[in-house]
């Protein structure tokens, strides 16, 4: 494994940080999951499955948990003798909090003068903005993803998962993978939510920063290409068509026997097609309503051109390319038995790395890690009649 011999001291909460710590854990380091006595918040957060949260599981596989009251100093020497044993650690509270909790990076230093310190926030410390909470439909309200997602004249749409705490996420990971091979220690990341959102927008805010012109909602369609969007069958469902350039759409219109559309002086070129969009549009649709989804995807894939079921997530979960790529995976969780988890995407030399020990139930390796830092049996009973830790009751 890549960040064996690595060690993570995770001090997030909710997605962000645990989704780049679950990524570090398949890679190989040792993840230690730092939880206030009640827990996670998002433990709490529903669909639950005898008692586990869906959500909290999603994003916490492969870690140690450890329960730990951080406004006690005998909670906080804790996490000092962790962090004096670990690589990175990494932290989203709110501005301020760090420091409250004796957390903070300048703290951290006196113990590890060598951490790499991750900080993800929603927006810069020491900005305007450093005091606004924002969970992730705050980032995709204020970068601008939502005035541009939805139908055109309805109102804006929230992109249904936390898009921009995954990016996020993903972005932390990258950072700490740099600096664990550079030379220089320590390192402080900081990684503001809204400037990662707008960065990964790519092209919507450079439309606007080049011309002044804002990317409108246009439901499934794409503002620089047509067609490229979701249409329906003669049942009602939908698939998605993506005549990326010219030379894709003249094998479309060949492939539906329309070669007159090519011809048409209104859709002969991409620019042609996006002025036209509303009737190019009509026209098609009622093309795709004579016919089934099937019927058309595998007609345009036989031509070339790009096409797909737009699938409703149980039909995700049906395609025989779930199966065939063990996209799904089952590991054994102490009170849910065998579960099914999602494996990891990427393939290193033709195999996945994939850390498959259960999401940890909340302060699951208190009594382990506490010993392994020297605490006695006494001492541990004692923290937890105390409230400083907590731990399950075997």
């Amino acid at each position: 494994m890549m960040l064996r011999g690595i060690r993570v001291l995770d001090l997030s909460h909710t997605l962000a940080g645990p989704f780049a710590t679950m990524i570090l854990a398949d890679l190989g380091a040792e993840v230690v999951k730092v939880e206030p006595i009640q827990g996670d918040e998002t433990r709490t957060w529903a669909p639950f499955i005898n008692g586990e949260s869906a959500y909290y599981m999603s994003i916490n596989r492969g870690k140690k948990s450890i329960a730990v009251n951080l406004k006690d100093e005998r909670g906080r020497r804790v996490v000092y003798e962790l962090a004096k044993r670990s690589h990175v650690l990494v932290e989203n509270f709110r501005p301020g909090v760090p420091e409250k909790l004796g957390v903070n990076y300048e703290k951290i230093l006196e113990f590890n003068p060598e951490i790499i310190y991750v900080s993800i926030k929603g927006f810069k410390c020491g900005s305007i903005y450093e005091n606004k909470t924002a969970y992730d439909i705050v980032i995709q309200a204020m970068s601008g993803l939502m005035a541009t997602t939805g139908e055109e004249n309805r109102p804006p749409v929230r992109v249904s998962f936390a898009l921009f705490d995954v990016i996020t996420g993903m972005m932390a990971v990258i950072y700490v993978l740099a600096s664990l091979q550079s030379n220089t220690k320590p390192v402080k990341i900081e990684i503001p939510m809204f400037n990662t959102a707008v960065f990964s927008m790519c092209y919507v805010p450079m439309i606007y920063l080049l011309t002044g012109r804002r990317v409108r909602r246009m439901g499934n369609a794409h503002p620089s290409i047509a067609p490229y969007q979701a249409f329906q069958d003669r049942e009602g469902k939908w698939f998605i068509v993506a005549a990326a350039n010219d030379r894709l759409w003249q094998s479309m219109c060949k492939a539906l026997g329309r070669t007159d559309l090519a011809e048409d002086a209104r859709f002969r070129t991409n620019a042609d097609r996006v002025v036209n969009r509303e009737e190019l549009v009509r026209i098609l649709q009622d093309i795709f309503s004579t016919n089934t989804r099937e019927y058309w995807v595998k007609l345009l894939e036989e031509n070339g051109v790009p096409s797909a079921p737009l699938y409703e997530i149980d039909e995700v979960f049906s395609d025989p390319y779930i199966k065939t790529e063990d996209i799904v995976i089952k590991i054994t969780h102490p009170k849910l038995g065998e579960i099914p988890v999602l494996n990891t995407p990427v393939y290193v030399n033709n195999e996945r790395y994939l850390n498959k020990a259960h999401p940890p139930l909340l302060g699951e390796h208190t009594i382990e890690i506490l010993r392994e830092l020297g605490y006695t049996l006494q001492e541990i009973y004692e923290l937890k009649r105390e409230g400083v830790i907590y731990y399950p009751e075997k």
